[in-house]
This record gives structure tokens, C-alpha cells and sequence, in this order.
């Protein structure tokens, strides 16, 4: 007969968001079997015990939008203090001679520093493809699958370039038919469904000014036809907005629906600069909002109407964005830009740091698609973050969870996902980091001196 799976009690610990989970929760394989209530015991004997007497437990933290590859081009001098146009021109320029084994590396290190921070479901929206990237969406692939994290990889794409009056130069840029028959492959290569998948593919053309109206619809069409979900960029500067009714004749939000995106399937990125009615369309057709407070401070985009847009409807989640408007892949400290951001938009009282962790965990799985992760009830997937208290940040904190925010966590003790320890000490397992982080700054200046 087979043997029973074995249940691990993640025993007490010091805080949990959750209060329903207080005294812990048991885990069963890759899900999570029981919360336990405060000072309680779980109702089934348990076959091991982890003392979290000195950690702070959450959900794992799912990240909902990145830029995997501008881990290799931060802080660099020619973009500094340029707002998205500027900064995007100057910045192609560079990402045009990306090679797979960068972005391979690139990749790795992008989610090695989410892991450490306590994120279990890592994104990326990957859309530039020159004639060295034809496998990008596959090394990435084969990254997360190696280190254990769950991946919502997005199939991005170009196709207006610099000589149609798009952003992008034209050696990034694909021919419609290519970009559609990429994605069905990675799609029908890839794509998992249903509870706890581990990778999952979505459709994303990168912006409504560096792709053409064709493809935006013929990738509405493909991801209906074959259920996957759709992502873009959207909102996020007045110049977009001013560009999109200058070669459409309509704001961005209504190009949108004229191309079939508004819908539950799509999650935006961004999505500052939306009207009162805007936000009541966004929230009517269950649009997701991925918020990305750091990216949007750096490039003085303007400020996200989080709460308007949740009680609207939108799922509304978080996200570090690329490692070149940020410049990092810590998604705990997102957290905390959030909820200051926030504040200059909202009382206090309105905006908690309650609201912020349930934007990083249950609302960014909302935005992916996802009611199997981003919480700690029975039956989710056991993908948790547990963090410790022990630096000098957090001396004299009453408010163990309140502290991750407002004292300024940014490295997670343990992280499991699905059921696996994948960090441990604060390091990631199978990943030797001195070693990737001396590979990755060589292919960083490696890249410099492609120009």
C-alpha cells in the first residue's frame, strides 16, 4: 500500500498575517492541510515540527510584473533622470545586443533575489527579441524550473519599430506572424493548467505604442482560443496617453476595449492614469492592475489609485517592475514603497499595512489568475514566506507584521514552495551566489562594451 504523505506543523509562530492562522499551519505534501489558531494544536498528528517561534509567516509573495533582463543594465548613467520615453530610447540601444546567456543569467539572478525576498511565484514580461533571443521564453523556462519557483512567463513582442514611428529600434522588432506562432509554441510547450501549476504562459505585447492593432487583437483571439491570460502595459505616463489619442484618436483605456482586452483575462501594468470612469469600466470587466510603486517614483510616473481601482473591482497586485526603473527584485521591500507611496494619496487610516500584503500575496494571484496560492487556508498550495526579526531595523517593534513594512524587511529567513524548503538561512538552495553574481556583473559589462 503506498505510505501516507508525511505533514510537516510550521509550529507557532511569532506573528502570521492571517489571524486565522496564528498558531501555524500544517503542511501536506505541496498544499496546505490545516491553520492552527493561536496557543492551538493541529486536529491531525503531525509527522515533523519547524519551531517558527522567531519568524513572521505569510503567504508566499507573488510577484505580478518584471523585467528579468534590466537586472544588467541598472543604474546606468546615459538613463538616469530621463522620464519613460527618454529613458526607454536610451535603454533599447543597449538591450538590443542582449545574447540567450545573458538573459540567462539575468534570469537567474532576477529570481534569486525574489526568492530572498519571499517571493514564490516570480513574472516576468519579456518582449525583446533580436536575432540572438530566439529562445528566450525557453531559458527562462528551464531557470525557474531549476530553482524551484513558480513562473508566470509572459511571450512579449515589438512589432512597430523606429522606422513606422514606434519606440523600439528594428533590430528588436518581429513580423506579426512570427510573434503568433512563437506564442502558440510556448503555449502548447509550456502552459500548465489547473491547481498548482508551476508554469504558466501569457500573452504580452508590450505597449500600444511598439506594436501594431492587428497583433494586439490577433493576441486577444489566441488567448481566448487557447485560455491563457493577457498582459500589457498601460497608463503609465501622460505621454502614452497623449500618443495613443494622437494615432488612434481615443485614450488608452478605450483602445484597449477596441482591440478586445478589456476583459477578466488581462492584468495591466501600471494603470495610473485612468479617469473616474475608467476605473469603473476597469472594475466592471474584472481587469487586473498590477502596481508598481518603485518604477513609478523612479521615472515620475504618478501615483496608482489602488484602493478606487480595488473597490472598483480590479484585482489589484503588486509588483518591483524592471531592475532598470527600480533598480532591485525585492518584492518586500515593494511592500513598503507601497504603502509610503501610498499615503500621499490616502489618510492613513485608509491605506494599512494589512491592505499592502494583501495586495503582494492574495491580490497579485488574483491577477494571475490564481485562487491556489497568495493565502494560507486549507487546500491552497504551501507556498510561504517566513521572516526573522533579528536585525537592528526591527529592535523595539510591537507589531511583529506591521514592522515588515514599516521597519524595512527585506530578506526572508525560509521561503517554501509547494511544499519545499527552497530557501533556508536566507540563502537559495542548489544556488551558489558569489559565483552567479560575479557571472552576471561580467555579462553586465559585457553588454556595456556591445555599444
Amino acid at each position: 500500500m503506498p505510505q501516507p504523505t508525511p505533514t510537516l506543523w510550521i509550529r507557532q509562530p511569532l506573528a502570521c498575517s492571517d489571524p486565522q492562522a496564528a498558531g501555524g499551519v500544517v503542511v501536506q505534501g505541496s498544499r496546505i492541510r490545516e491553520a492552527v489558531p493561536a496557543g492551538g494544536h493541529p486536529a491531525t498528528p503531525v509527522d515533523g515540527v519547524f519551531d517558527a517561534s522567531r519568524h513572521v509567516l505569510l503567504p508566499g509573495l507573488v510577484n505580478t510584473h518584471h523585467h528579468f533582463y534590466q537586472t544588467l543594465t541598472r543604474a546606468y548613467s546615459p538613463a538616469l533622470n530621463k522620464a519613460l520615453f527618454p529613458w526607454l530610447t536610451t535603454l533599447y540601444e543597449v538591450w538590443a545586443h542582449l545574447t540567450e546567456d545573458q538573459l540567462a543569467l539575468a534570469s537567474e539572478l532576477a529570481m534569486v533575489e525574489l526568492l530572498m525576498s519571499g517571493c514564490t511565484t516570480v513574472a516576468d514580461h519579456h518582449y525583446v527579441f533580436s536575432g540572438a533571443l530566439t529562445h528566450a521564453i525557453d531559458v527562462q523556462v528551464a531557470t525557474a524550473r531549476r530553482l524551484g519557483v513558480r513562473a508566470a512567463l509572459t511571450r512579449g513582442s515589438m512589432s512597430v519599430g523606429r522606422d513606422d514611428g514606434g519606440l523600439p529600434p528594428q533590430s528588436v522588432v518581429q513580423d506579426e506572424a512570427t510573434i503568433l506562432d512563437e506564442s502558440a509554441r510556448l503555449i502548447d510547450a509550456y502552459h500548465q493548467r489547473g491547481e498548482g501549476a508551476m508554469v504558466t504562459i501569457a500573452l504580452a505585447p508590450c505597449s500600444p505604442f511598439s506594436v501594431s492593432r492587428e497583433l494586439m487583437q490577433e493576441s486577444a483571439r489566441l488567448a481566448e482560443a487557447r485560455d491563457v491570460r493577457l498582459h500589457t502595459h498601460l497608463a503609465e505616463t501622460e505621454d502614452e496617453t497623449d500618443y495613443c489619442q494622437r494615432l488612434f484618436g481615443m485614450r488608452p483605456l478605450d483602445y484597449l476595449e477596441d482591440v478586445g482586452w478589456l476583459s477578466p483575462r488581462t492584468w495591466l501594468a501600471h494603470g495610473i492614469h485612468f479617469t473616474d470612469d475608467e476605473v469603473a469600466r476597469l472594475g466592471a470587466a474584472g481587469t487586473g492592475i498590477a502596481h508598481c510603486p518603485s518604477s513609478n517614483m523612479v521615472l515620475g510616473s504618478g501615483l496608482c489609485r489602488t484602493l478606487e481601482l480595488e473597490a472598483a473591482g480590479c484585482p489589484v497586485g503588486l509588483a518591483v517592475d524592471g531592475s532598470a526603473s527600480n533598480d532591485h527584485s525585492n518584492l518586500a521591500e515593494e511592500m513598503r514603497q507601497a504603502l509610503l507611496l501610498g499615503r500621499l494619496r490616502y489618510a492613513p487610516g485608509r491605506l494599512t499595512h494589512d491592505d499592502v500584503i494583501r495586495w503582494a500575496t492574495a491580490g497579485s494571484a488574483r491577477c494571475l489568475g490564481r485562487d491556489d496560492i497568495g493565502a494560507l487556508t486549507p487546500g491552497r498550495q504551501a507556498d510561504l514566506a517566513l521572516f526573522r526579526l533579528d536585525e537592528a531595523r526591527f529592535s523595539g517593534a510591537e507589531n511583529p507584521v506591521a514592522a515588515l513594512l514599516l521597519c524595512g524587511a527585506h530578506r526572508a529567513d525560509r521561503v517554501m514552495v509547494a511544499g519545499e524548503w527552497r530557501l533556508v538561512d536566507g540563502q537559495p538552495l542548489g544556488v551558489d551566489l558569489p559565483a552567479l553574481l560575479a557571472r552576471h556583473d561580467a555579462a553586465a559589462a559585457a553588454l556595456r562594451r556591445a555599444l
